[in-house]
Parts: structure tokens; C-alpha cells; sequence
């Protein structure tokens, strides 16, 4: 029932040559593409959830992440080389796991993609708000922020998920120089972050540097549940592999793009939490119980009134200059963001409509989801489709509620990759790997446990949104996948 239909690694390339997208990405666009997916409302807006939860532990909640990611994307680049086409941990599955896995595998990066892009928007609208009021031209209350984080409609997430829709349906060539002069933005704000709260970081401010814990599963708080939530950091470098069917030479540029801008990032990321925390502190906020808020609560927000504790912000980067004294960087910081963040909601929203575009394709989705723009060659259905859905959840649900789900379904996915790396290597050994995961029966069993680790340290209500959507994916598969398989019924499209 699950291992009955696979998908051989021959057949996925020869249906990826019947309808392919045109290979036009080097490896330092793919580069920048994944440093643009990943630096972005992580290090721009999560750092204060990060700080309520672990306080300065967050530190160690980035490493954490940083190594688990480090990991999954070793496992992707052998993947990724042997396998140049679009669909990603989806793709992957479908030729090692069976069409079911695979399935389930596609349904959830909706999760990492839509919902990411989704999250990205907020902690987009959130910097954009802090601008206006800063000039003078507030937004209306009501208009700011979605009716689940004391608004009623998220103007300004809605909005920037409609443009960047546009955008990536104009083309993928387009899109990927827009990226590299809004990646520049982004490297530029967080250097000058650096550079000026690095020198006034202070040890007492690291103390007590674990005033939560190490947390436990489920809860949702202290190190883990920092670094479960962190996580959302990171996410984005396997965004790169969905773009392997755009890659000019992908067996070799799709690593270098995978591991290049994951390591960029971590040494970005590392440097600015540890400025932010030193130059003004980052102690949770507690309840009368002596515990830490929950991020996004009823309970944090009415104890955050009125204080300018970093983990009350929604701006963390930009509050931290302006108590610095550097009101004037503080909104430059605050602008390269509003600036910079739509460059992560593209690649969100590019990994989602490639997705689909695979899923489509395979006939486990609605044929018209894979129809191919004659002038712009990009799917823009999937991508109109999924942008509107996008527009619509940005501007109804806050960024921590959304990014939280969002990991969930990357776990998953980043489970299924490292375990489908094993598999092959014992039932295609002699199958050429451009690039080959280095200690591949060490790092991949160390990828899984790890990402078993921080899946089960994300809050009840998101592992539970996940079971619910895993089940509704299942129903869908039933009722419509499993009987317009390409694969069974042999009817696939020249």
C-alpha cells in the first residue's frame, strides 16, 4: 500500500524532459537565491520570540538549528545532484519512498513554503508599520495586523504577497536579479547592525544565561523550543533544490548553492544574536508562576505594554539601534528590512509553485496547476493560485503562529531526505552521485534524529494544526491523486 508505487529515477527524468523549465540559474545566483530565502524574518523578527523563549540561550538555540540544517543539506546535495529536476524532498521521495510518502512529503512543504511565505509577509508588514508611524503615516490599528494578534486585516501583508505573486510570474530570470540586489540590501543592514552594537556588548547581560532552561517536549519553551522555533532561521537553502530544474550544470552548482548559502547565513546569524543580546539583553518575560509567556499570547502582549524589552518587539534589529541611541540607523535597519524581506516571501513562493508544478505534473494534482506561461515560461497558475491563498492567511494570522507551522512541515520533509540518501545507497549503489554526502550512515541518521529532536519540542497546538493537515492531505490523495497517477494510468502528457 505505501511502497507500491515508485517512481524509478529514470522515469522522473524522462518526465521532467517532456515538460521542463528552462535552465537559466547559475551557481552564484543559486547562491543568492538561498541566501535570499533564508536571511529574512528568522534573524529579522523571530530573534525576539527566540529571546522570550531561551533568553541569551538563544545563542545555542541558533547553533542548533544551524548544525540540524547543516546536516539536512548535505543530505540534499546528493539528492539534488543525482535528481536535477524541480519538486525537491517531494521529488526525492516519490523515487525512493513510494507515491503515498510522497504524497505526504509534497502536502507538507505547502507548510514550509505557503505558510513560510505567509510568515515572512507578517514580519515584512511589521517593520513596514514601525516605518510609517516613525514617519508620521500610521496605518489605521485595524489595518496592521491580522484578527488573531489584536487587528482585523493585515493590509500590508496582503499587499507585498500579491506584488511578489506578479513578480514571480513575470519570470524566474527576473525574479533571481530583483533577489541579488535585495540579498545586497539585506548583508549591508545586518554588517551595519554589527558594527554598532557589537561594541557595547556587556557580559551582565548574558546572565543568567539560561533563565529558562533546556525545555522539554511539547512545551514549546527554553533552548529547544528556542531552537525549534529558530529553526524558521534557517529554512530556505532547500529552496535552492526546487530551482535544480533551472540550474544551468545543477550537479554541480546545486551543492555549491545548497551548502554556500547555508554557511553564509549561520555566520551572519551567530554574529547578530550575539550583538543583539549583549548590547541590550534579552531576559524573558515571566508569568506570576515564575514561567516564561508564550510567544504570540494574550498573557505576553498585556506584559509588553508599555516596556521596550527587545522581546517585546516586532521590530527586534531596528529597537535594538534605537536603544542604542541610533534612531536614525534604527529606521534605516527598519527599511533595508521593508526593503529586503519580499526577496524570502519570492523564494517561499517560487519552492511552493515548483512544488505543485512536480505534483501536477505526476497527475497527483489538477493538470492545469503545470501549464507553463508561453511568454514568461513560469507556471504561473500554481503561482497566481498559490499567491492569492498566500495574500489571504498573511493578512488573518500572526508571524510566530505561522512560522511555527511552518517548521513542522520542514521537519518532516528534512526526515524523509536524509532517510532517502540511506536507502538508495543500499538499492542503487552504483548509481552516480555527482556529489556525495561525506559519512553519509553518520550524517544522515544524525539529520534525522535531529530533526525528530526540535519537531518534537514545537508546541502541542502546532504538531496538532500538523496531524490535521497531514489527514486532510490524505483525503485529498484518495479521492483525486491516487486515481489520476500518471504512474498507474499511463496516460501522462507529451
Amino acid at each position: 500500500m505505501i511502497f507500491d508505487r515508485v517512481k524509478t529515477l529514470d522515469q522522473i527524468m524522462a518526465t521532467a524532459e517532456k515538460k521542463s523549465l528552462k535552465r537559466q540559474l547559475g551557481p552564484i545566483q543559486l547562491t543568492l537565491l538561498g541566501v535570499g530565502a533564508i536571511i529574512g524574518t528568522g534573524i529579522f523578527v523571530l530573534t525576539a520570540e527566540a529571546g522570550q523563549k531561551a533568553g541569551p540561550a538563544m545563542l545555542i538555540s541558533f547553533v542548533i538549528a544551524a548544525v540540524v540544517c547543516a546536516l539536512a543539506a548535505l543530505a540534499y546535495s546528493e539528492l539534488a545532484a543525482m535528481i536535477p529536476v524541480s519538486g525537491s524532498a517531494y521529488t526525492y521521495t516519490y523515487g525512493v519512498l513510494g507515491e503515498l510518502l510522497a504524497w505526504t512529503v509534497g502536502w507538507a512543504l505547502v507548510l514550509e513554503y505557503a505558510v513560510a511565505a505567509g510568515a515572512v509577509a507578517v514580519g515584512w508588514s511589521g517593520y513596514m508599520n514601525g516605518l510609517l508611524k516613525s514617519g508620521g503615516f500610521p496605518l489605521p490599528e485595524f489595518l496592521r495586523t491580522g484578527p488573531y494578534d489584536g487587528g482585523t486585516f493585515n493590509l500590508l501583508a496582503c499587499g507585498i504577497s500579491l506584488v511578489v505573486t506578479a513578480l514571480l510570474v513575470i519570470g524566474t530570470s527576473k525574479s533571481a536579479k530583483v533577489n541579488a540586489v535585495l540579498v545586497s540590501i539585506k548583508v549591508l543592514a545586518l554588517i551595519a547592525f554589527i558594527y554598532l552594537a557589537m561594541p557595547v556588548v556587556h557580559d551582565e547581560n548574558f546572565k543568567p544565561f539560561l533563565p529558562t532552561g533546556w525545555g522539554s517536549p511539547l512545551g514549546g519553551i527554553g533552548v529547544l523550543g528556542a531552537a525549534a522555533s529558530i529553526f524558521f532561521a534557517f529554512v530556505g537553502f532547500d529552496a535552492v533544490s526546487t530551482a535544480a530544474e533551472e540550474t544551468r550544470n545543477p550537479n554541480r552548482n546545486v551543492p555549491i548553492g545548497l551548502i554556500g548559502s547555508l554557511a553564509v547565513c549561520t555566520v551572519f546569524y551567530l554574529l547578530v544574536g550575539y550583538a543583539a543580546v549583549g548590547s541590550v539583553g534579552s531576559q524573558p518575560m515571566l508569568g506570576a508562576d515564575g514561567l516564561a509567556l508564550a510567544p504570540g499570547s494574550d498573557a505576553l502582549a498585556t506584559a509588553c505594554a508599555g516596556k521596550d524589552y527587545l522581546v517585546c518587539s516586532k521590530e527586534p534589529l531596528a529597537h535594538v539601534l534605537r536603544l542604542l541611541g541610533f534612531e536614525k540607523m534604527g529606521n534605516m535597519i527598519g527599511l533595508a528590512a521593508a526593503l529586503a524581506l519580499p526577496s524570502v516571501i519570492l523564494m517561499m513562493l517560487f519552492g511552493q509553485t515548483r512544488i505543485f508544478f512536480v505534483m501536477s505534473r505526476d497527475g497527483l494534482l489538477p493538470g492545469f496547476l503545470s501549464k507553463v506561461h508561453p511568454t514568461f515560461n513560469t507556471p504561473h497558475v500554481a503561482t497566481m493560485i498559490t499567491g492569492v491563498a498566500v495574500s489571504l492567511f498573511a493578512a488573518m494570522f500572526p508571524v510566530g503562529i505561522l512560522a511555527d507551522i511552518s517548521n513542522s512541515g520542514t521537519l518532516f520533509a528534512f526526515v524523509m531526505v536524509a532517510l532517502g540518501v540511506l536507502i538508495l545507497r543500499r538499492t542503487q549503489p552504483d548509481r552516480r552521485r555527482p556529489f556525495r554526502t561525506p559519512m553519509a550512515w553518520l550524517v544522515c541518521p544524525l539529520a534525522i534524529l535531529g530533526c525528530l529532536l526540535l519537531f518534537l519540542n514545537l508546541s502541542i497546538y502546532t504538531l496538532s494544526l500538523f496531524v490535521a493537515w497531514a489527514a486532510i492531505g490524505l483525503v485529498v490523495y484518495f479521492s483525486y491523486g491516487r486515481h489520476h497517477s500518471y504512474l498507474v494510468n499511463g496516460n501522462e502528457p507529451d
